[in-house]
């Protein structure tokens, strides 16, 4: 008979895992050993447990199914965890394997000894267990699957002793059945449609799969027959746009934008979507954006099928027939001028952007033009940074490109998220992937200088400004992704820029270009930003959007 890796790693294949994204240790070993039964079964090594983690996050919103993470110990486990946060606040499923102390040491309390299921339920909080032995190993791995697919996807965490996976007497398991998510009642669809039919401002916010195209297009058609108004949540697991989709604006990351965005708003309708409330507290400032005349209404929760409750609601208010308003094709011009910037660098991925892209979006502050370069180019996917816990681009790029390999991925990265998982070049290089990597590189924390004045912090020394500054000396990410083994070249000018992106995509493979941009945000427009934000309710309505349209379109 099998030992209890081989027929876990059995029962993850019937289950339709087909790749683990590995970081091991020695109780991992027999699991490592086993990969070798298992041909369907990829293994992807990653030099950090938030690469891994990662990884499988940016797999499984290409895919909708899980990978695996193999990581060692509670150790291991934690360094993975801000990855995991991201794809718990994504509802991404993961199945993390974490390997143990065989059960007859634990006692002895050894160097690695932590408390491995109080770690995980951090991110994993409705499935974390422990398998006790080699026979039940297979249905556990099952009961951990199911939790990870079930509607909507999550963190599930399986912890596996050593001597369960040493142990003779495995027993492959078949796949769980997994009950597809049912559309919001009758009730609740007859329920929005009467606020809707009442009149008033009514907007939609869409989050989660109520922004893949089913979805976008139902809730276009309501808007064009009813005068919906359709946003979508700030940082998205995953989002289809581009020509011939519906543009869909999404809610500002500055709370004071998003009450522009909300101020008009008599009806708040939720589709796989929370109330929007501000990333951060603020002292004298309100945490719950929606405004108090504001109705919330909720048509379908993350548990439920969005595409299918916006398509009974199109149909209660006879939308079904309604043209909706979609992007139509369009790209900016290649980007001039001597001076690099941010916001050329979004240009330029607008320019050249290739059909069917995956853009993967954690260039922070250096970002916030690429929704209104990208919003007219072909179709393509965007993936964001979900939980904001920084250092998830790189690593999600290497997820979505073993996910889609026909696909070509674009990954947006400032410079001082890219260095939390710097590693994932090396997995990019050894895996050859396609994946093209733009690293804004301003020497700054540059989002942290505004948020530094928008808290109202008070006598900023040079003790605080060089905690948010990455000069002295400035990072070399080329040099970096030249010894990790990825093409790369740094580039000063947007003619330079747009030739390396140009020659990136005609040619394959793995591949970093370092933009040497300044902070999008400095000088007198940082030290005006927080009273602009502060007018912004005082002033008259249109000029408040036309405002917030030329900081964050």
């Amino acid at each position: 008979m099998p030992n209890g890796a081989q027929a876990l790693i059995r029962t993850l294949v019937n289950s339709g895992i087909r790749v683990c994204f590995t970081n091991p240790g020695t109780s991992e070993m027999h699991f490592v050993a086993a990969l070798d039964s298992a041909p369907e079964m990829r293994a992807v090594l990653c030099l950090f447990e938030g690469v891994a983690t990662g990884a499988a996050d940016g797999y499984a919103r290409m895919t909708g199914t899980p990978a695996a993470t193999l990581l060692h110990l509670g150790c291991g486990l934690g360094n993975g965890l801000a990855n995991l946060h991201n794809a718990r606040k994504g509802k991404v499923p993961v199945l993390n394997i974490v390997g143990d102390h065989a059960t007859y040491h634990v006692p002895y309390d050894a160097q690695l000894q932590s408390d491995i299921e109080t770690v995980a339920r951090n991110v994993s909080p409705e499935f974390v267990w422990t398998s006790q032995v080699t026979s039940e190993l297979c249905r556990d791995a099952v009961a951990a699957v199911k939790a990870a697919c079930s509607w909507p996807g999550q963190v599930a965490t399986l912890i596996l002793p050593a001597d369960v996976s040493w142990g003779e007497g495995g027993v492959a398991e078949p796949a769980p059945v997994i009950e597809p998510p049912a559309a919001a009642d009758d009730a609740t669809v007859q329920a929005v449609a009467e606020a809707i039919r009442a009149g008033g401002r009514s907007a939609f916010l869409l989050g989660g799969t109520a922004l893949h195209e089913e979805s976008l297009l139902a809730a276009a058609r309501i808007a064009a027959a009813c005068g919906v108004k359709v946003y979508a949540e700030t940082f998205p697991t995953r989002m289809q746009r581009g020509a011939g989709l519906p543009a869909v604006e999404r809610i500002a990351y500055l709370a004071e934008m998003a009450q522009i965005q909300l101020k008009e708003i008599d009806t708040l309708i939720l589709v796989d979507a929370k109330a929007p409330v501000s990333f951060f507290a603020y002292p004298g400032k309100k945490s719950y954006l929606p405004h108090d005349g504001c109705k919330v209404l909720t048509l379908s929760t993350p548990a439920q099928c969005a595409a299918g409750s916006l398509v009974k609601l199109a149909a209660a208010l006879e939308a079904n027939s309604a043209t909706p308003a979609l992007s139509p094709a369009s790209r900016p011009g290649r980007p001039r001028g001597k001076k690099l910037t941010a916001e050329k660098v979004c240009k330029a991925v607008g320019h050249l952007l290739p059909e069917n892209a995956i853009i993967i979006d954690e260039a922070i502050s250096s970002g916030l033009m690429l929704s209104k370069f990208t919003a007219g180019a072909p179709r393509h996917d965007l993936i964001t940074l979900t939980g904001g816990a920084i250092g998830q681009g790189l690593p999600n790029a290497i997820g979505t490109a073993i996910a889609c390999p026909d696909r070509p991925v674009i990954a947006l990265i400032g410079d001082g998220s890219s260095m939390y998982t710097i590693q994932s070049l090396w997995t990019i290089a050894r895996e050859r992937l396609n994946v093209t990597a733009i690293i804004f590189n301003n020497a700054s924390y540059s989002v942290l200088n505004v948020e530094l004045e928008r808290v109202g912090a008070e006598e900023i020394g040079p003790k605080a400004r060089a905690q948010l500054d990455l000069h002295g000396p400035v990072l070399k990410f080329a040099q970096i992704a030249d010894g990790m083994g990825v093409r790369s070249t740094r580039v000063t000018t947007p003619d330079e820029l747009t030739s390396a992106l140009q020659g990136a995509l005609a040619r394959p493979g793995p591949h970093l270009i370092e933009a040497m941009v300044p902070p999008a945000l400095t000088g007198l427009k940082l030290k005006l930003l927080p009273h602009l934000l502060g007018s912004l309710d005082r002033v008259p309505l249109p000029v408040a959007r036309m405002l917030k349209r030329k900081i964050a379109p």
